[in-house]
C-alpha cells in the first residue's frame, strides 16, 4: 500500500460522512405549525338577572320555525305537570343540561352583541353545552342548544310561565262582534181617502 493512499483514504470517508449528513438534513420533515387555539368569548353580564327564570313553566319544543305559534300554545298546556326552575347555590338556576336526569346548577352568560346564553359556569359563552336564550319577555322564554347534534334532537325550547298555584291561566277572550245596526222601522201604508159621497139629487 502506497504512502498517498493512506493520507487520501480519511479524506474520502470525510466527504463521504458530509455527503450523507447533508442529504439527511434535507430529508428531514418539517413539523406543521400549531394551529393557533380560538379566541375565547369574554363573559359579559347577562341582559338579565337569574332570578327572572324561576319558577314554573309550561315546556315544549318545535324543530321548524313555522310550528312556533303552535307550540307556545302547546307548552302553555303543560303547566298540569309544569318544569320548574329554582334559584342554585352559587347565584345560578337549576336546569338540566343534554341526556341528563338530574338537573345541575347553570348561569346566566352575557357575550358581545347582547347575546345572553344559558350553561356551565366554567364555559365560555357559547360553548357546546350551551343553550343561548332567542328571546326572553318574562312571560316566554326560548332557548336554542348550540350542538346542532343536541339541537336536532331535541329542538327549540319553548318555556310559558304558569300562572301561581290554585289560578287558572285565564282563557283568552272571544272577539266581540259588532252588534247588527237596527233595521228603520217599515213606513206605514198610504191611507186611502174616503170615497166621496155625492149629495143626492134635488
Amino acid at each position: 500500500m502506497s504512502l498517498s493512499y493512506r493520507h487520501g483514504l480519511p479524506a474520502a470517508l470525510v466527504f463521504a460522512l458530509l455527503a450523507l449528513g447533508l442529504a439527511g438534513c434535507a430529508t428531514t420533515p418539517q413539523q406543521p405549525a400549531e394551529p393557533l387555539p380560538p379566541p375565547v368569548t369574554p363573559t359579559l353580564p347577562p341582559a338579565f338577572p337569574p332570578q327572572d327564570i324561576v319558577g314554573r313553566w309550561g315546556l315544549a319544543a318545535y324543530h321548524k320555525i313555522e310550528d312556533r305559534p303552535r307550540i307556545e300554545q302547546a307548552a302553555a298546556s303543560q303547566c298540569k305537570q309544569p318544569y320548574v326552575i329554582t334559584l342554585g347555590s352559587s347565584g345560578g338556576v337549576m336546569m338540566h343540561l343534554a341526556d341528563q336526569a338530574t338537573p345541575t346548577e347553570l348561569r346566566l352568560k352575557g357575550a358581545p352583541g347582547g347575546k345572553t346564553y344559558v350553561g356551565l359556569a366554567d364555559d365560555p359563552p357559547g360553548s357546546q353545552q350551551d343553550r343561548e336564550v332567542v328571546t326572553f319577555d318574562g312571560r316566554m322564554l326560548i332557548l336554542r342548544w348550540i350542538d346542532p347534534e343536541v339541537q336536532g334532537r331535541y329542538g327549540t325550547m319553548v318555556y310559558v310561565r304558569c300562572p301561581p298555584e290554585g289560578q287558572r291561566r285565564p282563557k283568552p277572550k272571544a272577539p266581540v262582534k259588532p252588534k247588527p245596526a237596527a233595521k228603520p222601522a217599515p213606513k206605514p201604508a198610504p191611507v186611502q181617502p174616503p170615497i166621496q159621497q155625492q149629495p143626492p139629487a134635488r
